[in-house]
């Protein structure tokens, strides 16, 4: 019984952390096409992925790395862990 409960709590969390990449890999891709995310659909991916990026972009402000980058990088440090916390849960 108790393995089975951790297997559906591994699934569920490893489904999450997917559909959470996909919607950050759909919000890098969309910003191309939509920088100022005025449109309804960037908006959504904007809400579904910034609580999630928000603290590692606050912890990048306060310690002031990447201070004047073009690049996100926060946003890039995001995608890196989620995909650490990936492959961590399927071990």
């Amino acid at each position: 019984m108790p393995d089975t409960i951790l297997y559906v709590l591994k699934s569920t969390l490893a489904v999450l952390l997917d559909v959470l990449s996909l919607a950050m890999l759909g919000r890098a891709i969309f910003s191309w096409f939509d920088p100022t995310e005025e449109s309804r659909f960037s908006g959504f991916l904007y809400m579904l992925t910034e609580p999630v990026i928000l603290p590692i972009r606050r912890l990048c402000q306060r310690m002031r790395w990447f201070e004047g980058s073009p690049l996100d990088f926060p946003f890039l440090l995001t995608m890196i862990l989620l995909s650490l916390f990936g492959v961590l849960l399927s071990v």
